[in-house]
């Protein structure tokens, strides 16, 4: 049933009565075929699925509808209220009794199961809320702290800094400001998520300039870190979300960056594929292909399937977070109805690969025009 239906009062008793005389006027073309207990039973079906889905007035206006109507159309004599046989009186005020039971249960469970649902929610919710406090109380306090503490220095009248030491305050003021600025975006992005409001705006998109871009961005945090880039030639246009493919890849470049050993190797790769009827010679699928590797440790098996989960750090981990990162990019590849996959190198090391069915434009095709 339509749940915008199922909020208004009156469409609520126009549902319960089109039920019972739908049921009603059905078993009436087959009267002669089929025992007035048999109706009396499916009438008591149709009273107990009102009961799942209404509340408890249309439902209770439902089992007396249902019995006015098991009386008046199918208990001798016919279309009157009146009822010759004691046993025909004691099985309707039977039908009855238990119709107005069933109903009065069905909707209390019902009830129940909804004031259990929304004390399961607000428990869920708190333990987010405080999970998301304990990560945020460490990560963004971190930042503030080196930012207050350089500028205390700097501001010192007394102390006579060198230009290298200014320097220095000013690079770790700066480092401090973008790592703070990327946990705040990471928390309006969650916010986004949450709330629905991500739609895309797809465009052509030069894959390859994003992840340039990318790494230059994080060139200082991963100053020890090694990072290739193998791009196909001639990689086609896409047709995606550039802000939304930016944070993607920024998020898994870091995320490599904060969860390997320092001299480690962290790989992008981009690729197009697409799927062809050789009978025909006709491309069905095109896709863009990214792969972001690495050879550090990988995830430990048995919480692999938790990585995408919002708040989650694994045991193990040594680096802080909030554990929004991993979540933020599924959310944000599936918002373009990509598919993103996680799985641990035979040789050592994660691997993300994202698949997105998507548009592409040959950039030959540009030069041409």
């Amino acid at each position: 049933m339509d749940k915008f239906m199922l909020k208004s009062p009156k469409n609520q008793y126009l549902i319960s009565f089109l039920s019972v005389a739908t049921v009603s006027l059905s078993c009436l073309a087959v009267r002669h075929v089929i025992d007035y207990r048999v109706v009396g039973y499916l009438l008591l079906v149709v009273v107990s699925l009102l009961a799942i889905f209404l509340e408890i007035k249309p439902v209770l206006l439902g089992a007396v509808l249902s019995a006015l109507a098991l009386n008046f159309m199918f208990i001798k004599p016919y279309f009157t209220l009146h009822i010759d046989s004691a046993e025909d009186i004691l099985l309707l005020v039977m039908y009855f009794i238990i119709a107005l039971i069933n109903a009065v249960l069905t909707n209390n469970f019902r009830r129940m199961q909804r004031a259990i649902q929304v004390k399961q929610t607000r428990a869920s919710t708190l333990k987010l809320y405080n999970t998301l406090l304990d990560s945020l109380s460490h990560e963004l306090r971190t930042p503030i702290a080196a930012i207050v503490g350089s500028i205390d220095t700097l501001q010192q009248k007394n102390v006579t800094l060198s230009p290298e030491t200014t320097q220095k305050l000013h690079n770790e003021i700066e480092k401090a400001s973008i790592k703070l600025n990327y946990q705040v975006e990471n928390l309006l992005n969650m916010s986004r998520l949450e709330s629905g409001y991500i739609h895309p705006k797809l465009d052509w998109c030069d894959v390859k300039e994003i992840i340039y871009n990318v790494c230059n961005r994080l060139s200082e945090e991963s100053e020890n870190h090694r990072i290739q880039i193998e791009i196909e030639d001639n990689l086609p246009l896409f047709k995606l979300d550039y802000g939304l493919m930016e944070q993607i890849i920024y998020n898994l470049v870091y995320n490599g960056i904060q969860h390997t050993p320092q001299g480690a190797t962290i790989k992008i790769k981009a690729r197009y594929e697409v799927d062809t009827d050789y009978d025909s010679h006709i491309d069905l699928i095109k896709k863009c292909v990214i792969t972001i590797s690495d050879d550090g440790y990988g995830f430990p098996p048995e919480e692999m399937d938790k990585a995408f989960d919002k708040f989650y750090r694994f045991k193990e981990t040594k680096t802080g977070g909030t554990g929004l990162g991993l979540s933020i990019v599924k959310g944000f590849v599936e918002a373009q109805n990509g598919t993103i996959t996680l799985t641990n190198a035979e040789e050592g090391g994660a691997v993300f690969e994202l698949t997105f069915v998507t548009d592409c434009l040959a950039l030959n095709s540009l030069e041409n025009e």
